[in-house]
């Protein structure tokens, strides 16, 4: 239930963004275009979210002769967590990492890279999977899944905004608008969806951990993966979509400074720290 509404507020208030840059884009009648366009993107979130996730990262299906490993642990898993048996997908990225993606429990995916089946124990494997069971578990993959579509397409909206505004095009009402209010859209849209994104991560990855835990069975196998992951993808990065960088279980982007006060992901020594109970 809190999950369906937290999913309600997200949507509304995508939709909103996305009314609003309409309105700069032209005026009234842009406003009603992005009214249209926004139903048409929730239904499509809702529904496809995952496909499109999936296919953003070229993710492959896997069949259980080609990862047995991966089916054993995740079957095992999930026998323990009360779950059906999510679709597996592989990702072709040397990154280590992964991510749970779907509507529901019964349509939801797993996708793993193929560096994160490199690096990882058998014990560390089954940390890293239980977490993103309990991200299918929580339901807040649907959540996760239509933030980083939508979020994806307000920024392609503020990017559109911007060059309109630098060539002098669209442009609404002069008295509501015009160049400075397409540069102040194209500057807070992706701010504002990147904020949203931050509502609904942080402590989503912390009862991820917690649930991971029980469902493994102990708290080591996640807290050593998440040690070995954050160090491994820093290495070597995974280029993946600002928008869709929460859905991971380590964050995939490389940066520091300022760039960590957008992190969708919690300190990873924290995290272990809340696992293990060892600072």
């Amino acid at each position: 239930m809190y999950n369906t509404l937290k999913t309600t507020v997200l949507l509304a208030a995508l939709t909103a963004l996305i009314i609003l840059i309409g309105r700069f884009f032209g005026g009234q009648q842009g406003m009603i275009i992005a009214f249209v366009l926004a139903i048409v993107m929730n239904f499509s979130s809702y529904w496809f979210s995952d496909k499109i996730v999936l296919s953003m990262y070229r993710a492959q299906p896997l069949e259980p002769h080609q990862a047995p490993r991966l089916f054993s642990t995740v079957e095992r898993l999930t026998q323990q967590a009360g779950l059906p048996m999510p679709r597996l997908y592989i990702l072709p990225h040397d990154s280590p990492n992964a991510f749970a993606t779907g509507r529901n429990p019964s349509h939801a995916a797993v996708a793993v890279t193929q560096g994160l089946l490199r690096i990882l124990d058998e014990r560390e494997l089954e940390g890293v999977l239980a977490h993103e069971l309990s991200h299918i578990k929580d339901r807040d993959i649907l959540i996760g899944s239509i933030a980083a579509t939508l979020a994806g397409a307000i920024m392609l909206l503020a990017t559109m905004a911007r060059w309109g505004a630098i060539f002098g095009g669209f442009g609404g009402d002069d008295d509501e608008g015009g160049i400075l209010g397409l540069l102040l859209v194209a500057i807070l849209a992706p701010i504002a969806a990147l904020l949203i994104q931050l509502a609904i991560s942080r402590s989503r990855e912390y009862m991820a951990d917690a649930e991971a835990a029980k469902i493994a069975g102990n708290p080591y196998g996640l807290a050593d993966a998440l040690r070995k992951l954050s160090h491994a993808s820093r290495r070597v990065p995974l280029r993946a979509s600002p928008p869709t960088s929460h859905l991971f279980i380590v964050r995939p982007l490389s940066g520091r400074g300022m760039a960590n006060l957008f992190s969708t992901h919690p300190p990873i020594e924290e995290r272990i720290k809340r696992l293990t109970g060892i600072g």
